[in-house]
């Protein structure tokens, strides 16, 4: 007999039992080991996502956060979702968080493209693969980008813009955020397309910061100096819906506004004759298609380098298709 099997041989019952138990014991946490490495890293919980929001004060990005949320629970995901509040530097110890919580992959709304290019790197450096959502990254290795077709969306704006006002008259542009990818976008397509009509004459341009509230100041101003404006195009619903409040009763009527986002709000302003229209985005489905590619990096997909979401014209027309009215 070998010495263990001496030794085995002296053991207590009760002893042996006990080795008996914790083998096998040892050898089922092994077996479910092995099953959670097989399933895949989207099944039941066992891969962790992050989200870092611009911000959280905008019904845009409140879409975005519930398309994502609604994916992640389909996937039994835990998804921790943050508000930057339009904080570049946030983004960067948000992107720490994640990292520190081994999550599989991140998914980031840049506050400015530029300046989210460190927060890109603290997930770079941590190996953490990047998805980029609404607006992209100038830097960094971000695996792909997921966003509204902006240009195409600006285009569309300036033709309805132009087309209400039967191709003639003075305009106002409203930009979005300086130094985000959406609101140079959305400024190309319109340009581009504002170009087509030689009527149309752009008297007056300035950032509103996608804010309702700048939305009013600024358009306070440009009627100052531009009493006879005969329409406007704001880059997002809320700086529209803020013009519209500085417009008063004109707003709709003798000036028409078109917007983009398509936002609840947005679309019960065009419904009710205070917005012309408004370039419809799909903020829950950006939401649950930066989930699933973000599962596809976590996984090592290739992937591709943009991933561009159809936007839709909102008029009094179909309005009520987009608010269940």
């Amino acid at each position: 007999m070998s010495a263990r099997g001496t030794e085995r041989a002296r053991m207590s019952p009760v002893r042996r039992n006990v080795l008996s138990r914790g083998r096998v014991a040892l050898v089922a946490g092994l077996a479910a080991t092995v099953v959670l490495g097989l399933a895949g890293c989207d099944r039941g919980g066992n891969t962790d996502l992050g989200l870092a929001l611009s911000t959280m004060n905008n019904p845009f990005f409140v879409g975005i956060k519930q398309g994502a949320q609604a994916e992640a629970d389909a996937r039994g995901l835990h998804l921790n979702i943050t508000d930057a509040q339009n904080d570049p530097t946030q983004q960067i110890n948000q992107m720490e968080t994640f990292t520190s919580q081994n999550v599989k992959a991140a998914i980031i709304n840049p506050v400015d493209s530029d300046a989210a290019v460190p927060a890109v790197g603290v997930a770079n450096r941590a190996n953490v693969p990047v998805i980029s959502i609404d607006r992209g990254v100038n830097g960094g290795k971000v695996g792909s980008t997921i966003a509204s077709d902006n240009v195409a969306g600006g285009r569309l704006a300036a033709k309805t813009l132009a087309d209400s006002l039967g191709g003639k008259g003075k305009v106002a542009f409203l930009e979005g955020q300086p130094g985000t990818s959406a609101a140079r976008e959305r400024g190309q397509g319109f340009e581009e397309g504002i170009k087509k009509y030689p009527g149309i004459e752009v008297v007056a341009r300035q950032p509103a910061d996608f804010d309702r509230t700048k939305g009013m100041d600024v358009m306070t101003n440009m009627l100052q100096a531009h009493r006879d404006l005969a329409g406007v195009f704001a880059a997002n619903d809320e700086m529209a819906l803020g013009a519209s409040k500085a417009l008063g009763g004109r707003s709709g009527k003798d000036v028409k506004v078109v917007a983009f986002d398509g936002t609840p709000d947005g679309v019960k302003a065009v419904r009710g004759g205070t917005l012309t229209a408004t370039v419809a985005q799909q903020p829950e489905l950006l939401g649950k298609q930066a989930v699933d590619w973000a599962l596809k990096a976590a996984r090592g997909e290739k992937l591709p380098q943009s991933v561009k979401v159809p936007v839709v014209l909102v008029t009094a027309r179909n309005a009520a298709k987009f608010d269940g009215g």
